[in-house]
């Protein structure tokens, strides 16, 4: 496996007019698109050309604040349900829009997210002199991926100049042949300007988009036997997603319509941690989980399922966290009423999480990003032709 190295090893020189093209699926709300955000804004602040291209429709709009000098290139061709026949046309249009703006894009280097555009990307690129480096974003094991696409992850993989995980639990899961070009590079924290603390007002707070993965059904479960004890205290989960008509049925079935808030996004990204007195992650699987570390910077009491790999990574059980058996409801919901009853433990808690969290500042975390960029450009430059122009 490589080290990630420092970028001031390389020299920033390597940076200056450089062409950058990262593929990403969209620049919604979430920790994927908070990364592309934060490398994008400091890469061009470098120097750097940086091209994104999303499968967005023409109108879509970022969530985060993008420098107005990098260009933006969404193909139109979202992720959607369809029929099989459907799915495939998609893909092979996905294919041809895709491959016809990186080649436009004329890159040094491409940087993609995501297992799907990762596969995607790779396949895109065949024939092109640029590096690519792909970057998985979720826990590989357990995240739904059909034989198909698991296929051409094995295949296409070792073509990667560089594969990135969060963890190395997330890298050791892929056989050596892929392994061996990978960097394992932390999620960091990087919490909004001018925040302040508002709270006290018993806030039970979780974050995230409303899907299945997420777990906010075990959660209101969890909530649902802790709740009449509490009745001073609120659950809020803030996010949106296609299971959200579900979790509100699921609510109002546990008679918890008065008790738990789903407000959908916040106006500004992480602005959740204002009002936050206790943070908790319910998710059945994660590949790091951002919320969590954005709660712990802050300096807010956290619980989590121990879900492989990210919490178990960020939280040292009993000191600056509670860690929790994964999909155990009633563990959770114990885990919950120890932390609501004791306002002591809150603060000891909040104070050990956010001494934690600062070895995943901002800094430091793209120090090795720039060290990864800095070796794919290195090569780059050695080895670079231009894209022909009849490449389609």
């Amino acid at each position: 496996m490589n080290e990630s190295a420092d970028s001031r090893t390389f020299g920033l020189a390597a940076f200056a007019g450089a062409r950058i093209t990262i593929v990403v699926p969209g620049l919604g709300a979430g920790g994927t698109e908070h990364v592309v955000n934060v490398v994008s804004n400091h890469w061009n602040g470098l120097g750097c050309k940086v091209t994104l291209i999303t499968l967005e429709p023409p109108d879509a709009r970022p969530y985060y604040d993008f420098d107005p000098r990098i260009a933006v290139v969404r193909l139109g061709v979202p992720p959607r349900r369809a029929t099989k026949m459907r799915s495939s046309f998609l893909v092979l249009q996905r294919f041809q829009r895709l491959r016809a703006a990186i080649r436009r894009s004329r890159p040094d280097l491409v940087i993609s997210f995501l297992t799907r555009t990762n596969v995607l990307t790779l396949l895109a690129t065949i024939g092109f002199a640029a590096p690519v480096i792909v970057s998985e974003r979720n826990n590989p094991t357990l995240q739904p991926l059909g034989p198909f696409w698991r296929w051409l992850q094995r295949c296409l993989y070792p073509r990667a100049f560089g594969l990135v995980t969060m963890t190395q639990g997330a890298l050791d899961h892929f056989p050596a042949r892929i392994r061996r070009n990978g960097w394992v590079i932390a999620n960091f924290v990087d919490l909004p300007n001018g925040w302040q603390k508002r709270r006290g007002k018993n806030i039970l707070t979780a974050v995230g988009r409303l899907t299945r993965q997420k777990g906010f059904d075990l959660l209101l479960e969890a909530f649902s036997k802790v709740a009449a004890s509490h009745p001073e205290w609120k659950l809020v989960i803030w996010g949106e997603g296609d299971q959200r008509r579900s979790l509100e049925a699921l609510r109002d079935a546990l008679g918890l319509q008065e008790r738990v808030e789903m407000p959908g996004l916040t106006k500004r990204p992480g602005l959740w941690i204002e009002n936050a007195d206790v943070f908790v992650l319910s998710s059945r699987y994660e590949g790091w989980g951002i919320v969590l570390l954005e709660a712990m910077a802050a300096g807010l009491p956290v619980v989590s399922y121990e879900c492989d790999w990210g919490p178990r990574a960020m939280i040292t059980h009993g000191s600056d966290g509670i860690l929790v058996p994964r999909e155990d409801v009633e563990a959770l919901a114990e885990s919950l009423e120890r932390v609501m009853a004791d306002r002591d433990l809150r603060e000891r808690l909040g104070a050990r999480a956010e001494a934690s969290a600062k070895k995943y500042m901002p800094e430091q975390i793209l120090a090795k990003w720039d060290g990864l960029v800095s070796c794919a450009l290195k090569r780059a430059s050695k080895v670079h032709l231009p894209v022909p122009d009849n490449v389609v």
